[in-house]
């Protein structure tokens, strides 16, 4: 893979662009290891983000914002405020890519940057139910609409340019490298709030201590905000933007072009992304209510979970360049279909066993690093060159949206109206749309 040169003479340069260069470790050469780097960096400080949030509506959200409610609904209440930013995000890819074609890429991830670290951070403020009533939900909600549309603004084509950069043998291996991210946020996330749990009293918790981790979003936002304006202000970023290989199409162009891709793009990561949030945040949810288990302490067992899912990517990549990103995709497909078939006729493995519990997390993550490693390649590969980087934003949004976004308010409200088998259902069938698309987007003559 070839260094990647930058031009500091770039007439259209922006000013955080040239302010980038002047920090590079070395004048006009962008390293491919500072390319994953700055992609790690950016996607770790959207998952923290993200998690932090997630977080907050099992362990401070219900009593802060929801006091009245009994804690169930306390807390389904919240996970509805947490989809939320799944609904905006569409939203924000769009207006973030009409900043994109008028004022250039590194303007609009500014803006979306810092409205995501702003939209964090602003939480750490946030008044109780007790003292501004129901406004405290209204003012939560618009926080994190706010997350919602950063997020789909922080697109910034960078997994694409690691993967256009990638040796044809090597594909599967840069692929799964922006998804360390995932597993990174998750770790800080879940570290911080095992940390206030474990050493600060309840009052205090309630007090001062969940507010910690939405301060410290807004530093690591910035951080990651320079490490991708110092990728983008590269030469080769230039010279795929030049070449439409990045170049934001308009939303409309890019449906009525390749409608068909996006929507069955969205359904082949459906099994990872349902099973994304049912073993970080719905499990924590569960937990709390209906357990004696120490969230702490469990919230280290997930922080370990999240160190095998971090394993369990790098293997991805290694894996896919030897069968293929879509026999990957199949196969943990198929292996998490296994996984729910094992939750539906044993929910005993996470009931109120702990052994069981850490079972069905340890597991669940490793399934969830396989899976997840190879979900961007599987998306940006449903399209041609020109509309690749808008199609590939609308499908991630979709498949989150449809996948992710309200997993945790249906787990929750299945497992606890239900009974915890249903959970297993739903995993299955998200491993079924899976296969599914899988299978479609073979017929259809479309490589993942």
């Amino acid at each position: 893979m070839a260094t990647i040169t930058a031009d500091p003479a770039a007439a259209n340069s922006s000013k955080p662009e040239r302010d980038a260069r002047l920090v590079s470790s070395e004048p006009g050469h962008v390293a491919p290891g500072e390319i994953a780097l700055g992609v790690i960096i950016g996607r770790t400080s959207e998952f923290f983000d993200f998690f932090v949030f997630g977080l907050a509506c099992v362990l401070v959200f219900p009593r802060l914002v929801f006091p009245w409610a009994e804690p169930v609904t306390g807390t389904l209440y919240s996970f509805g405020l947490f989809a939320l930013a799944f609904v905006a995000r569409p939203v924000g890819s769009v207006l973030f890519m009409s900043i994109d074609r008028r004022y250039g890429r590194a303007t609009k991830l500014t803006i979306a940057l810092f409205l995501l670290g702003l939209s964090t951070c602003l939480i750490a403020f946030l008044p109780g139910y007790e003292t501004i009533g129901h406004w405290s939900a209204v003012l939560l909600g618009l926080c994190r609409i706010g997350q919602g549309l950063a997020l789909g603004g922080a697109w910034d084509g960078l997994a694409s340019l690691l993967a256009l950069n990638a040796p044809e043998n090597r594909r599967g291996w840069y692929a799964m490298l922006p998804q360390l991210g995932a597993p990174v946020g998750f770790m800080l996330a879940s570290g911080l709030f095992a940390f206030f749990q474990l050493q600060l009293s309840d009052a205090d918790f309630m007090g001062f201590g969940w507010r910690y981790p939405f301060f410290v979003a807004f530093t690591i936002n910035v951080v990651a905000l320079f490490a991708r304006l110092r990728l983008v202000a590269t030469e080769e970023f230039r010279r795929l933007l030049e070449a439409d290989e990045l170049e934001p199409e308009p939303v409309l162009e890019t449906v009525r072009a390749s409608g068909r891709n996006i929507l069955v793009g969205a359904f082949v990561p459906l099994a990872c992304y349902a099973l994304f949030h049912l073993v970080t945040v719905f499990p924590v949810s569960w937990i709390n209510l209906f357990t004696g288990r120490s969230v702490g302490e469990f919230l280290m067992v997930q922080f370990a979970g999240a160190t095998i899912a971090t394993m369990t990517i790098i293997m991805s990549g290694l894996i896919a360049d030897q069968i293929g990103r879509r026999s990957t995709i199949a196969l943990a497909a198929a292996l998490i279909g296994l996984f729910a078939l094992g939750s539906i006729v044993a929910p005993l493995l996470f009931g109120d066993s702990m052994a069981g519990q850490t079972i069905f997390v340890v597991v669940g993550f490793a399934l969830l690093g396989l899976a997840y490693g190879q979900s961007s390649g599987a998306i940006a590969e449903n399209f041609g060159t020109k509309y690749r980087y808008t199609g590939s934003a609308l499908t991630s949004d979709l498949a989150w949206l449809v996948g992710a976004g309200f997993a945790p308010l249906v787990a929750l409200y299945a497992s606890s109206h239900l009974g915890l088998p249903w959970v297993g259902v739903y995993l299955l069938s998200g491993a079924v749309c899976t296969l599914g698309a899988l299978g479609l987007n073979r017929r259809l003559g479309v490589s993942a």
